[in-house]
């Protein structure tokens, strides 16, 4: 795939061919909140065009950065679901469910400054949000969402985020969820400017070495970022460290870093990693 650092401005004009952007509403267990009361969570779903429950569709699963919620993507820029339409309708990516939950318990949560939400939220993936999703759409899952049959389809599941949705790519699915996952999106960082960079290089080769060692494979890491961005140089160190170090990281087979020359850390970069990725995920 050729790279390039603005989005087409075809991507940007209506279509006739529209998916729908529809709210799936859940609870999640996941949270101890000393009552035994579940929070109700939601999340916006992004259907293709043509969508139809006799088709199988693959399922991505997109966050937002920090002090906001599943608003972002689909809501706050609608412009992100005409992108996804002209994609559609251009063949330039396999047809996808995507799904925007927030790693936030709700309104309030959003304020805080607390990145333990980025790790914390690798339970409600798993163990609600997954689940709600996959038993309501047409997915490889097929309904079945028993976690032997998601793992069994991962290779049919990506997940990716910006900001502080990059770091929760890394922690909330790679390194807690590997086996749901084989597809990831990291748009714009890996740790923030105070993580410990040794840290996160040997996460990411321990979690590649046991995944591969149970016989899960990677099938791409699509690192994003703008070369002006305030996360970029933390992210280039730690992946380009990793794929120094991991003998199952290999550039331009299952692993890229895709940087936009003057990008920062902004919707307009977001949007165009996003746009790239979707031209990697799902294809063999």
């Amino acid at each position: 795939m050729k790279y390039v650092y603005e989005m087409p401005a075809e991507m940007l004009q209506e279509t006739d061919r529209k998916g729908r952007v529809e709210r799936l509403e859940y609870d999640s267990f996941t949270y101890d909140k000393n009552d035994n009361r579940p929070i109700h969570k939601g999340a916006w779903v992004y259907l293709p065009y043509g969508y139809n429950e006799s088709e199988k569709y693959n399922v991505l699963y997109l966050l937002h950065g920090g002090g906001f919620t599943e608003e972002w993507w689909l809501k706050m820029f609608p412009d992100t679901v005409t992108i996804l339409d002209n994609m559609n309708e251009k063949k330039l990516c396999e047809p996808c469910i995507i799904v925007t939950p927030t790693f936030y318990y709700g309104d309030e949560d959003k304020h805080t400054q607390d990145e333990s939400r980025c790790e914390n939220f690798k339970n409600e993936l798993r163990k609600d949000l997954i689940p709600a999703v996959e038993s309501k759409y047409s997915t490889y899952a097929e309904k079945d969402v028993s976690e032997e049959n998601l793992i069994k389809t991962r290779e049919h599941r990506a997940f990716a985020g910006l900001s502080l949705g990059s770091m929760t790519t890394y922690r909330a699915a790679f390194y807690n969820n590997y086996d749901l996952f084989s597809w990831y999106g990291p748009f714009s960082g890996c740790c923030g400017p105070f993580g410990d960079h040794d840290k996160e290089v040997s996460r990411i080769c321990e979690t590649l070495e046991n995944g591969y060692g149970k016989g899960l494979e990677l099938d791409y890491m699509f690192c994003c970022n703008g070369d002006k961005d305030i996360a970029f140089e933390e992210h280039k160190d730690i992946m380009g460290r990793a794929l120094q170090q991991s003998r199952y990281l290999e550039q331009g087979k299952n692993y890229d870093f895709f940087i936009i020359p003057g990008g920062v850390h902004d919707m307009k970069a977001w949007q165009l990693h996003l746009y790239h990725a979707l031209q990697i995920f799902f294809k063999k």
